[in-house]
């Protein structure tokens, strides 16, 4: 059904958002004031906006062709300023959700071509195969050529990492790429196919040629150089598949804001470590405990720590944070804490962090609300928020991190 609507407001997912008389209406790449002809779609509460009739003034020109199409970025046509206020707003909204009427400040911004990491759909269509997103609100996948938010040497390995990577498909119709950019070229992972042992040895020559140091697919690998990060003073060889921050510009601005919210610490706890991120810029200053259940992520840091140089002692512990949090007479031997969970956050640890005696506390999310729902249970234990700051990691998608200090200011009862 094709209707005119009026957008009034941006929802938490970037989509405008008209009100109808049978509720509201999401209609993805759309502006508040903008009227619009859109069709509803069957189930009535999303539209696919057909025309413009009158455009808003914060309308800017998309930086990609694929944009409109590709279901990867929600708000390239809004203007930078507005843009980034929005993205506050749902910090501000989520702590308020939880009556946390804290100062949020301005978005730190990344600029274009800053992300590391991407994973893109490998499908067969026919005789062809594509290679990119999936398009907006479908499960088809579109073939990309560009995407200014990557590295230069992401996009610029596209196409042969598409001619590398297809013979892997087999008798499978998709499979999914993840390509993270390291020192020393592209470390590719291919997840959902099986190939043939002897697969990836043949595809060794090309995949050298094409910038990659490492080809995975199937739990099998073929290294032509171990891909190596920098993480402050220690150099890092990445495990296939672990976690990396998205973006290296919006990690060296996480990182600084978590040195400032420990200040002097002599003691720190880093709380799901993983590869170290904030462990190895801690160390700088202060002892580090660094805590993880991922042994592939723990056995990498502590590789990386009997190498690196002029750095306090990091000592490591695996241990499952979301089963056995660290116990809040455990934490009593620190001064501070920080504490990075998955998007789920970590409310049994945040229970424990609530209870202990520890004078400063920095929390990094990229999930606000999880985030608020955990601070709320900390402040609820005495702390107060001193700072929250907002990081655009994910640029132009509904996704933000974030960096909260905490002080203790109230005695435990």
């Amino acid at each position: 059904m094709t209707v005119e609507l009026t957008i009034e407001r941006l929802g938490a997912q970037g989509d405008g958002i008209a009100e109808t008389v049978n509720g509201p209406v999401f209609v993805p790449f759309t502006l508040p004031g903008e009227r619009v002809g859109a069709t509803i779609e069957a189930d009535g509460t999303h539209a696919r906006c057909d025309a413009i009739f009158d455009e808003s003034p914060d309308r800017v020109k998309p930086v990609c062709p694929h944009f409109g199409v590709c279901g990867g970025c929600a708000l390239q046509q809004l203007k930078t300023s507005d843009y980034l206020n929005w993205k506050r707003e749902l910090v501000v909204q989520a702590l308020s959700s939880r009556g946390l009427k804290v100062p949020v400040e301005p978005v730190r911004p990344v600029p274009l071509g800053s992300r590391r990491r991407a994973t893109f759909r490998l499908e067969r269509r026919g005789q062809d195969v594509v290679l990119g997103y999936r398009r907006a609100r479908t499960h088809e996948t579109i073939d990309v050529v560009s995407c200014p938010i990557l590295s230069p040497s992401i996009v610029a390995a596209l196409s042969d990492l598409k001619r590398l990577v297809s013979p892997l498909l087999g008798g499978h119709n998709e499979a999914r790429i993840a390509v993270t950019e390291t020192e020393n070229g592209l470390d590719v992972t291919v997840e959902g196919v099986q190939p043939p042992e002897t697969a990836l040895a043949r595809l060794a020559g090309a995949a050298e040629a094409s910038g990659l140091a490492r080809l995975t697919a199937g739990g099998e690998s073929v290294t032509l150089a171990p891909p190596i990060l920098r993480l402050g003073r220690a150099r890092v060889t990445l495990p296939p598949g672990a976690f990396l921050q998205a973006s290296a510009h919006a990690e060296a601005e996480m990182v600084s804001l978590v040195c400032e919210g420990v200040g002097r610490s002599k003691r720190v706890a880093d709380l799901f470590s993983g590869l170290g991120t904030f462990s190895f810029t801690l160390a700088e200053r202060a002892a580090v405990d660094a805590y993880e259940s991922d042994t592939d992520a723990l056995a990498v840091l502590s590789e990386a720590t009997r190498h690196a140089t002029k750095l306090k002692p990091i000592r490591t512990q695996r241990r499952d944070l979301f089963r056995d949090p660290l116990g809040w007479q455990e934490l009593k031997r620190f001064d501070a804490v920080v504490f990075d969970p998955p998007r789920a956050g970590a409310v049994a640890q945040a229970e424990q962090l609530a209870k202990t005696t520890v004078k400063r506390i920095v929390a990094v999310s990229c999930n606000p609300g999880t985030l608020a729902r955990d601070l709320r249970l900390i402040v609820d234990g005495g702390y107060d928020i001193t700072r929250v700051v907002p990081v655009d990691q994910f640029l132009f998608s509904s996704h933000v991190e974030v960096v909260a200090h905490l002080t203790r200011k109230r005695r435990v009862r």
